[in-house]
């Protein structure tokens, strides 16, 4: 837990109510309060209207939990008109850090937090130590979400599991499922246990029974059914609990929850002993021939007041420290990983950037200098050691690395995903890669390329391993282009092929590492002969600093446990960057040359790339890049 420079603003948005405080110390919460989403017309509104509340204070830090998923920059309410950007509201408020996550992500990740006197178990079961725990609760609507054990810490997940289908248990449920049929087409588990559901089998529960029901809102149904002064109202509830307990046990078989299923939101709490007695433990013990499976499985409620504010600061102080003690900012890993690399004037210029990060956003390049005791042209030269233009540069990255505002999600594949979330979480950790690299391109290394290459005699790649799809990916689009053009994969004739180079060409080395000797040999080689080298490549790699321009992919992959797919996509994005240069450079039309009847070609047949003859200046419909050609044929080198 990191020490708190400023007290945190942890939120809790529902449909009906956004409920505020402010986070002194690790679950001390003070000025709570608890706002009607009606008496503000947006999000910020209601933040500016808390903060109002209170004497004046500097917030920094915020973490908050909505009754909504949370995938990405925009969030829309779904039981409510708000919405926002997040990044737009974190400037708003002048936050430096704004985190926020589904309101059951944030209650799961409570339960590791919760005492004894925070719980209340309902009937048998014990929990094995470190399985997964399930959590649910109703409330505006139905949340759901889990916890997996990861280590030592917890993996929470983000579901929708409340619009699961219904399927009634008995008479009684076929008369709500068909009552509440006329009113909508799909009837999830969400419609009725919920407040606007315990509403809606009231109406259903009444016209059952021939009586004529009120217009009752949850709260008064509620109130009638534990004073016994309603016998609708109690029938009511009696359903409502028994729901609860098919869902709970719905997820727990799902989940494999033997580590306990949790009871949270906003209404099971207020039931009391009613729940101990209602017919939900019965319900979820009720599983036919598994049955004695969630027998065993512990049930609780959630008694803590400010659960769901626990689990936003957890959330967000393990965002803090991530930001702090990992290479939370491309930049800053970059520094990390640079450190033993820079000469001793540019170390203590790493060292006071690693620990004062934020203060060197606003100093000037004195000031810096100053407090890191070197020059200010070592300043200059420590930011250009990272690949940026100069000072103001280092800062804009820097700055959109400390902003804290990528929605926290966990995209950790594990054996309950299906094939759609699995697909969703590999691409969701691509994305994110290739936004990584984005963040670290140099304007100034990529003109530098693409003018060698421009002018070279004669464009050589050279690649080992996994990474050859990627050299013959090159070397066809520069075949295009009418540019002489090899590829050489086999490190038995790559020297042979560098030994033969002669200046005016350039060789194209590509690495993730930047340490194979064999491809540091045909860099001197390479230079020895007159040529140029341009590197893609690891920052501060041994082959980048032989490079006349170096192009920087920093992506670690586990080469033991899977094939380096992601960094080879990273790759080719790099060698479509430097084809697109150089197309537009020679042409504006150019870029059209990147796409077309070869590549059609190559996708309808097994046949090698047909080399194309050069351009001849025609006009190109619809300018463009295609990764199709690319990524089918990286594809069809690692089966």
């Amino acid at each position: 837990m990191l020490a708190f420079d400023s007290p945190r603003l942890i939120a809790d948005i529902g449909g009906t109510y956004a409920r505020f405080a402010l986070e002194t110390a690790q679950g001390e919460f003070s000025h709570v309060q608890s706002l009607r989403c009606a008496d503000y017309t947006d999000f910020h509104a209601a933040v500016k209207g808390y903060l109002a509340m209170l004497p004046p204070v500097q917030v920094e830090h915020a973490g908050v939990a909505i009754a909504n998923p949370v995938d990405g920059d925009q969030v829309r309410m779904t039981n409510y008109h708000w919405q926002f950007s997040i990044e737009q509201m974190r400037q708003q408020l002048g936050l430096d850090t704004l985190v926020v996550v589904n309101d059951f992500t944030a209650l799961a990740m409570a339960v590791p937090r919760l005492s004894g006197r925070d719980r209340r178990q309902i009937g048998g079961g014990d929990a094995s130590k470190q399985s997964v725990i399930g959590v649910l609760g109703p409330g505006s609507g139905l949340g759901v979400s889990g916890l997996i054990p990861a280590g030592e810490g917890w993996v929470a997940l983000g579901t929708e599991g409340g619009h699961t289908s219904f399927a009634p248990h008995d008479e009684r449920e076929i008369a709500v499922l068909r009552f509440a049929w006329k009113h909508f087409e799909h009837v999830s588990f969400e419609r009725l246990v919920s407040g606007p559901g315990l509403e809606l089998m009231y109406r259903a529960l009444a016209e059952h029974g021939g009586v004529a029901g009120e217009d009752l809102h949850a709260p008064e149904i509620t109130r009638r059914a534990l004073d016994g002064t309603d016998p609708v109202c109690v029938d009511t509830l009696d359903v409502f609990c028994a729901l609860l307990g098919t869902a709970a046990a719905n997820l727990a078989v799902t989940l494999g929850a033997l580590g306990g299923i949790y009871i949270g939101g906003g209404i099971v709490p207020r039931l009391g002993e009613y729940f101990d007695r209602s017919p939900f433990r019965a319900r979820f013990e009720d599983k036919g021939r598994f049955s004695q499976y969630v027998a065993a499985i512990p049930t609780y409620v959630i008694t803590a007041e400010h659960a769901t504010f626990s689990g936003a600061s957890a959330i967000l102080d393990a965002q803090l420290r991530a930001l702090k003690t990992e290479p939370g900012s491309a930049i800053l890993g970059q520094i990390r990983r640079a450190r033993a690399e820079l000469s001793p004037a540019e170390l203590r210029v790493a060292e006071h950037v690693l620990a004062h990060a934020r203060s060197v956003l606003n100093d000037p390049i004195a000031e810096i200098a100053r407090a890191a005791q070197v020059s200010q042209p070592t300043v200059i030269r420590f930011c250009r050691s990272l690949g940026c233009e100069g000072l103001s540069d280092f800062k804009l990255r820097l700055a959109s690395g400390l902003t804290g505002t990528v929605p926290v999600t966990h995209t950790q594949v594990t054996q309950d995903d299906s094939m759609l979330e699995l697909g969703a979480k590999v691409l969701g950790n691509t994305a994110s890669a290739i936004l990584q690299v984005r963040s670290e391109l140099n304007r100034d290394m990529i003109d530098r390329a693409i003018q060698l290459l421009i002018h070279a005699k004669r464009v050589e790649f050279y690649a080992v391993g996994h990474y050859g799809v990627v050299a013959q990916d090159a070397q066809f689009k520069f075949l295009r282009f009418g540019v002489s053009s090899g590829a050489y994969t086999d490190p038995r004739l790559q020297l042979l092929a560098a030994s033969v180079l002669n200046p005016g060409d350039v060789a194209v080395i590509i690495s993730s590492g930047g340490k194979l000797p064999e491809l540091l040999e045909v860099a001197e080689k390479a230079r020895e002969r007159g040529a140029a080298v341009v590197a893609i490549t690891a920052s501060q790699s041994p082959l980048a600093r032989k490079a006349d321009a170096a192009l920087i992919v920093d992506h670690v992959e586990d080469v033991a446990t899977h094939l380096p797919m992601v960094s080879r996509i990273l790759h080719l994005l790099v060698i479509d960057i430097l084809a697109v240069g150089v197309a537009m450079r020679r042409s504006p039309d150019g870029v059209g040359l990147l796409s077309g009847p070869a590549d059609e070609r190559l996708d309808e047949s097994d046949a090698s790339p047909v080399t194309p003859q050069p351009p001849t200046g025609a006009r190109r419909a619809a300018p463009g890049v295609s990764l199709a050609g690319p990524l089918a044929r990286l594809t069809s080198h690692s089966r």
